[in-house]
């Protein structure tokens, strides 16, 4: 079974989300905020983290940096979410190691089909 990981702080989206990807039959795992996805990715292993870009504690980018240092995890699968959407915040996002920028607001219908593209 494919297992994600969803680090959103917005509790509506996050369970928007969960709702709709466990719909779809994956395994989720969800954190509302960066330093219990961070936890959360050191104890486990996922074929995809998606994360908010925004979020208390540590943000994204912080969760993603610290990740890709992470012995094992340098090859996870990470998508961003996030309502910053200029080329500057999606050329930074590149830089620290992350796949897939999905701006908000998003269609959770198209979320699923990208999803199904990356993990299957």
């Amino acid at each position: 079974m494919v297992k994600i990981l969803l680090a959103e702080d917005e509790e509506v989206l996050r369970m928007l989300v969960l709702d709709t990807l466990e719909d779809e039959g994956y395994d989720i795992d969800e954190a509302p905020d960066g330093l219990e996805a961070y936890r959360l990715i050191e104890q486990n292993e996922y074929d995809l983290v998606i994360v908010d870009h925004m979020m208390p504690g540590m943000t994204g980018l912080e969760v993603i940096e610290k990740v890709r240092k992470l012995p094992g995890r340098q090859h996870t699968k990470v998508m961003m979410l996030t309502a910053k959407s200029q080329q500057s915040d999606r050329d930074c996002a590149n830089e620290i190691g992350v796949d897939y920028f999905i701006s908000k607001p998003f269609s959770p219908l198209e979320l699923v089909k990208i999803i199904g593209g990356i993990v299957n």
